[in-house]
């Protein structure tokens, strides 16, 4: 299966199952703003490694993007500085960016949500960057935890941001699939009256096996 069709696949079971799928590793642990918290999108990983408080290689990442690609966007320490407003939302969504993801600040969230580019960032402050110094784009990075790089598959949604090894995507996605076929047989029984506690054998943990 093709990458995009991979990522389409990826966005529809969401963050979290995703997470469950992958083993539990590649989670973002940061305490991300959702500024389109409906909003299910998955995509290639292109990493931006901006200098600090500079967005120069925000600009340099949208002019070699391509369609399909998430923005991972770092500094070396972040801070409440905007990494992105209106206009370069406004690049991203015509060079096919289907979503950023900053460890720092955004700016015009209202006109950024209106554009209908999904976009998570750490804060929103009206705090311009500088535009002079040169960093590096498509080097591995680290971000809440998780290694990315360019390449990797990202899946964002209200419940926050993962990171999926490249080589382990069409794995993770075949395990989701089948953890989404097992959900919707369980949402039946739950609807029918039926509760965790005994379809999950949790009450054999808490009171014992019967007699």
């Amino acid at each position: 299966m093709a990458f995009a069709d991979l990522a389409r696949e990826a966005a529809s079971y969401g963050v979290s199952t995703i997470f469950e799928a992958a083993g539990r590793v590649g989670l973002i642990d940061l305490e991300l703003i959702a500024h389109s918290p409906d909003a299910r999108v998955a995509g290639r990983a292109r990493t931006v490694s901006c200098g600090q408080d500079d967005n120069l290689m925000v600009a340099a990442a949208i002019a070699r993007a391509e369609r399909g690609d998430v923005l991972v966007i770092r500094m070396p320490e972040s801070r409440p500085v905007s990494m992105l407003g209106e206009l370069l939302a406004t690049q991203c969504l015509a060079r096919g960016v289907v979503a950023v993801v900053a460890d720092a600040a955004i700016r015009d969230a209202a006109a950024i949500r209106a554009l209908g580019l999904p976009v998570w960032s750490r804060y929103v402050r009206a705090r311009s960057a500088s535009k002079t110094h040169v960093g590096v784009l498509d080097e591995p990075l680290e971000l809440g935890g998780a290694r990315i790089e360019t390449g990797d598959l990202i899946v964002c949604d209200g419940d926050g941001v993962i990171a999926v090894e490249a080589g382990r995507v069409a794995d993770v996605v075949a395990i989701a699939a089948k953890r989404e076929a097992v959900e919707v047989g369980k949402r039946e029984r739950y609807r029918n009256g039926e509760v965790s506690y005994d379809v999950d054998g949790l009450r054999a943990i808490v009171e014992g096996p019967r007699a």
